[in-house]
């Protein structure tokens, strides 16, 4: 159950007994794809180390913000610099 309160238009509505049902027919509404669904983030599974979770973590802490947030935000910084790793093995 919400804990919000209702405004006074839904006070006034549940007052006297009306809900939405009987005020809107949603049985000839046609329904459409949602517009945004191709900018909606797809859920994925990766395995990542402990320290690199434990560095985003802490990052979360101090910036109010959730460190999956935080992890999306880097590799979509990556992602616009088009960012390339460097790497080099030793032969």
């Amino acid at each position: 159950m919400s804990s919000r309160k209702a405004t006074k238009n839904e006070a006034k509505h549940y007052r006297r007994g009306i809900n939405m049902k009987d005020e809107y027919d949603f049985s000839t509404m046609k329904s459409r794809k949602n517009p945004y669904a191709s900018k909606l983030k797809k859920p994925v599974t990766i395995r990542l180390s402990e320290d690199v979770i434990s560095y985003f973590k802490e990052m979360a802490e101090e910036s109010d913000i959730p460190y999956q947030s935080l992890i999306n935000l880097y590799l979509r910084d990556c992602a616009t610099k088009h960012r390339k790793l460097e790497m080099s093995w030793k032969k």
